[in-house]
């Protein structure tokens, strides 16, 4: 989702590489760490009183505990992610980048619960947003929370790197990542060669990649560095866009991208 202009960079090092400095205490050694941009921009968004609440009470039953790097959301390469463990079982896993307020995950794992759900995501009320909205819905079932969701506060290029194992993943999903649409912004985007690259490095054979923007310009640089991935297949062929993903809610950011006047388009992607 678009960033807000309310921004802050993400302490210690979320900052551009070339620009490099110590951190808030001055702890030298960050020149190497995050050469590359990062797709986000820390936000010192405040929780409403709900979404706090959830936060201080609720997290604990969904968030999992990422051991860090440097950074508040970077990830230690060494740590990786024991999905068997966190959600207690074997199940096909479906990860989404950037979960926003939670509303594609939080139904996903609500009407699909033979399917464990990870929901990856940097702003703190997202993720609170998120954790209450799948109490209510597990409450309407007579559930006391959603054992199949779990949520992760890191970088998503990070995670894909080095956090999840090779293959580990049945569906990936990229739900309306920020255009960064001037062009001095658009080395922040998040679907690159370089994330090709990741997806079909946790995707297993067969797993599915799906994509979603409201920015025609965004669509096709998607296209172009994911169609020439030698190890993913364009569901609807070369240059081709999907019909929409009926598993995709409509939230009130893509209804606004409507009202605007804006094409939504979906890509689908199969690891080979």
């Amino acid at each position: 989702m678009p960033a807000s202009p309310a921004a802050s960079s993400d302490s210690p090092a979320d900052s551009p590489a070339e620009r490099p400095r110590p951190d808030a205490e001055g702890r030298p050694g960050l020149a190497g760490f995050r050469t590359r941009p990062v797709s986000f921009v820390r936000r010192s968004g405040r929780l409403t009183d709900r979404q706090k609440r959830m936060w201080e009470t609720r997290r604990d039953a969904y968030l999992i505990d990422v051991p860090r790097a440097v950074a508040r959301t970077s990830v230690d390469p060494a740590w990786v992610l024991d999905a068997e463990a966190v959600f207690g079982r074997t199940a096909p896993l479906t990860v989404e980048i950037g979960s926003g307020m939670g509303d594609a995950v939080v139904e996903a794992a609500t009407t699909d619960p033979e399917r464990d759900h990870l929901a990856v995501e940097v702003y703190e009320p997202g993720l609170a947003n998120t954790i209450a909205n799948a109490d209510r819905a597990a409450a309407e079932q007579g559930r006391e929370g959603l054992s199949n969701l779990r949520l992760v506060q890191a970088n998503a290029t990070e995670l894909l790197e080095t956090a999840l194992p090779a293959g580990a993943v049945d569906e990936l999903w990229v739900f309306f990542p920020d255009p960064w649409h001037k062009s001095r912004h658009h080395k922040r985007r998040l679907v690159t060669a370089e994330f090709a690259a990741l997806a079909a490095r946790v995707l297993r054979p067969g797993g599915t990649l799906r994509l979603a923007t409201d920015w025609a310009e965004y669509a096709a640089q998607m296209l172009e560095v994911l169609d020439a991935h030698p190890a993913l297949d364009n569901a609807h062929g070369a240059g081709g866009a999907a019909p929409r993903f009926e598993r995709r809610v409509l939230t009130s950011f893509e209804r606004k991208a409507h009202r605007a006047g804006r094409t939504i388009t979906d890509l689908t992607y199969v690891r080979r």
